[in-house]
């Protein structure tokens, strides 16, 4: 199984990293660990979305997407409630 996946800084307010893995749990630890050069300044990070493929070919292109001004707003509206509910904490 692979995963596309978001995560989302505790530290920086609107800061969002879109990755891809084969092991989510272990991705998610190895940036929260800082051994992510892209999202070490924004740690710790919390995972808010993910969805999961049979092929990799299929993530890679997911991922590709997501990193799109289209995709960013695809992602933005489908995740609307959760953005949402953190603009009212």
């Amino acid at each position: 199984m692979y995963y596309v996946y978001v995560l989302q800084s505790l530290k920086k307010t609107g800061w969002f990293y879109k990755g891809s893995t084969s092991d989510l749990r272990k991705r998610v630890k190895e940036h929260n660990a800082g051994n992510n050069f892209s999202t070490a300044p924004y740690k710790p990070l919390k995972l808010i979305y993910y969805e999961a493929y049979l092929l990799k070919k299929d993530t890679e292109a997911r991922e590709k997407y997501l990193k799109t001004s289209m995709g960013k707003r695809v992602l933005k509206k489908q995740l609307k409630y959760f953005l949402l509910k953190i603009k009212s904490d």
